[in-house]
């Protein structure tokens, strides 16, 4: 059974329909989004959240951050005596713990999280699934290998991640993941600005490249002006985005300090005068 009717519910339905004995239930708050999502999924649709609880061994609650304790709190109350389920939720950043009430109930509990991202089309997504990593975490042995069971039908690879650590994980990936989209945004929106009326067919083969040696050699793959101390270039590099740009220039700063801080914890430190440059 999936508790939500997203985009993600709708990739892990037909993911999963291949392990269920019968179609995979879809629950969710809005009914017609639910029989809309079980179309699209070839499942079915609970017309009350007790259809998870009573007729499913194992849930995975696909919903928002704000409302997954919520869901967790409405399936627990739904759990008869004698049921133990697994459920995870595929939060990001949530543990196992927003799930204690379910397992307060006797349930199997985990946090299972695929690191991909999800945009509306199941077929890609299903495939996509195979292989990718997964973070999960559990309170217990047991769960940690249902988790790991349900990644495997997935044909996933299942990374443990403590509980302690599931928010720096999520921030990491929102640092490279969310983070790049503004950054790629505002360089697009800079070669505009500078007459190029096709900025990402220009960026692509050399963001291309910097993110494929960036995953090959970490930071050892930094090139540019900062790397080679040019001062006089990150100078009019500020200038220009004053002039035309301003609005990129605080993450133009940012970003760069944070690569002098990372080239100070390097071999190569840089010289004290770029980072007064950089600073302004």
């Amino acid at each position: 059974g999936i508790a939500g009717s997203g985009r993600v519910a709708r990739a892990f339905a037909p993911a999963l329909a291949p392990f269920s004995a019968s179609p995979v239930l879809l629950w969710g708050r809005s009914p017609e989004r639910v029989r809309d999502a079980a179309q699209v999924a070839g499942g079915g649709a609970a017309e009350a959240i007790e259809w998870l609880t009573e007729r499913c061994d194992a849930i995975v609650i696909a919903v928002t951050d704000d409302a997954l304790a919520a869901v967790a709190a409405g399936l627990a109350a739904a759990l008869a005596p004698g049921r133990d389920p697994f459920v995870c939720h595929v939060s990001g950043g949530s543990g196992a713990a927003v799930l204690a009430p379910l397992a307060a109930r006797g349930a199997l509990t985990a946090a299972v999280h695929p690191a991909m991202t999800f945009t509306g089309d199941p077929a890609q997504e299903v495939e996509r699934m195979a292989g990718a990593r997964f973070a999960i975490t559990a309170p217990d042995g047991e769960a940690m290998a249902e988790a790991r069971t349900l990644v495997g039908l997935l044909g996933g690879v299942a990374v443990a991640i403590a509980e302690d650590r599931r928010a720096l994980y999520h921030a990491a990936l929102s640092h490279a993941a969310n983070h790049l989209v503004t950054l790629l945004g505002g360089a697009s929106h800079a070669l505009r600005v500078a007459g190029d009326d096709e900025p990402e067919a220009l960026l692509a083969p050399l963001v291309r490249a910097a993110l494929e040696n960036s995953l090959a050699r970490g930071f050892g793959a930094l090139s540019g002006p900062l790397l080679r101390g040019d001062g006089d270039t990150i100078a009019a590099h500020l200038a220009a985005l004053e002039r035309d740009c301003p609005e990129l220039l605080p993450a133009y700063r940012a970003m760069a300090l944070a690569t002098l801080d990372a080239l100070d914890r390097s071999v190569k430190a840089p010289s004290p005068g770029l980072r007064r440059i950089v600073a302004g």
